[in-house]
């Protein structure tokens, strides 16, 4: 296929996919002021109701204008031949291809961040600060634009480098090396990501003894789950919104709660949501998640591995010098339709395994508690209740509240 032709295949892609996302974020959009479902009639009152439409209004608005900026962007770099003037740069300082690499993805990287920063402070600062949620100060975050940017350095660059080296010495067998690589890295991060990375942006403190700690512990004995690790991360540092998250596996698996989490749930509560979380580590929805995206992983690599050697995906990007970076560049936007192919079977799948979390939850410990905590999340970060089947279908990595909750009732 000549480089005019992929030219137009590659802004083809990137217009259909921005087309896609508007008509399934209108759709959304337009089911905003529905009535809250019957069963669900208890999480939010008048005003609040209110107000969670205000806030779904107003960021779905500002969606618009920074998926629009981003898209405009992307288009304008491919059409000005940005990519080219990035490439001469990288080429000025050295030519070596493992450095040309590096350079070329961090100017692209780092360009982009700072262009975006002005959407981000917007949202964090003006959004979310009016709608009570913010807690994050002006030092955190640029403490956390810096540190993003050395993990982007760091690991970013320690993985990139190591694959341009691969496909100089293995040419398009590259990919198995690269897999194997990017396989362990994805293990090792799931191992350690509490221990290594969280420590960077939040600080963890094992939780203390008394009636919480006591009621978690025994319910973990009852199922025979063992359970060392239990840590309070101060989440409330940025927001006010909650969560609770397992990581880990074998010695190294730990359960993390929110601080807001605590503050805002009743301990029984709490004990439900970590139900659900060890309903995950019993089902093995961990290691089926890491095994699928590993599979993922080596599919890509394989499929990068038959084209980026070809010069026709440099030259639709303008860059007359074929490389690994630019074919990689290139190849990413081709992929991108089989991306979200594969995107959409990972999100059906963790649906199924948030269904069966539930289910084991409700049947370990109790339905009530557990349906009693989503809707306090639910109300606590003004979620919608009302979403466009097309737009949960497509986007949504948990059923929605009403599904949940029907699930949970259901045999109750």
């Amino acid at each position: 296929m000549n480089p005019q032709t992929l030219f137009y295949i590659i802004i083809a892609i990137i217009i259909i996919d921005f087309i896609i996302d508007k008509i399934l974020d209108t759709l959304n959009a337009k089911h905003f002021d529905d009535p809250i479902p019957q069963e669900l009639s208890d999480v939010y009152n008048k005003d609040e109701y209110e107000k969670s439409q205000r806030y779904k209004k107003e960021r779905y608005r500002f969606g618009i204008i920074t998926s629009t900026f981003s898209v405009l962007l992307t288009l304008g770099f491919i059409i000005f031949d940005g990519f080219a003037w990035v490439d001469d740069i990288a080429r000025n300082f050295t030519d070596n291809a493992i450095l040309v690499a590096l350079i070329f993805f961090g100017i692209i990287m780092i360009g982009s961040d700072i262009l975006t920063t002005p959407f981000s402070w917007y949202s964090t600062f003006v959004i979310e600060e009016k709608y009570g949620f913010n807690k994050t100060t002006k030092k955190t975050f640029f403490l956390d634009k810096i540190k993003g940017w050395f993990m982007m350095i760091i690991l970013g660059g320690g993985i990139l480098a190591l694959i341009v080296w691969f496909y100089q010495f293995a040419g398009n067998d590259f990919w198995w090396y690269a897999w194997i690589l990017v396989a362990v890295f994805s293990i090792f991060i799931n191992m350690f990501y509490a221990k290594l990375i969280v420590p960077l942006f939040n600080k963890q403190s094992p939780l203390e003894e008394g009636s919480l700690r006591t009621k978690i512990e025994t319910y973990a004995k009852s199922v025979g789950f063992t359970l060392d690790n239990i840590f309070i991360i101060d989440g409330s540092k940025r927001s006010t919104k909650a969560n609770a998250y397992f990581s880990g596996f074998g010695k190294e698996k730990r359960i993390t709660l929110f601080d807001t989490l605590v503050k805002d749930l009743e301990e029984e509560e709490i004990v439900a949501v970590l139900a659900h979380e060890v309903g995950h580590y019993k089902k093995n929805h961990i290691i089926v998640n890491l095994l699928a995206s590993i599979l993922t992983t080596g599919f890509t690599l394989w499929l990068l591995s038959l084209f980026v050697g070809s010069p026709a995906l440099s030259q639709a990007l303008g860059v007359e010098e074929p490389s690994f970076h630019t074919g990689l560049i290139a190849f990413g936007i081709l992929y991108s339709p089989i991306s979200e192919i594969t995107g959409l079977l990972m999100n059906y799948l963790s649906r199924k395994f948030e269904y069966q979390a539930d289910n084991y939850a409700k049947n370990t410990y109790g339905a009530a508690p557990l349906i009693s905590s989503l809707k306090k999340l639910t109300k606590n970060s003004l979620s919608n209740l009302t979403p466009h089947k097309a737009y949960v279908f497509m986007h949504y990595s948990h059923p929605t509240l009403l599904q949940r909750f029907r699930n949970l009732k259901r045999g109750v």
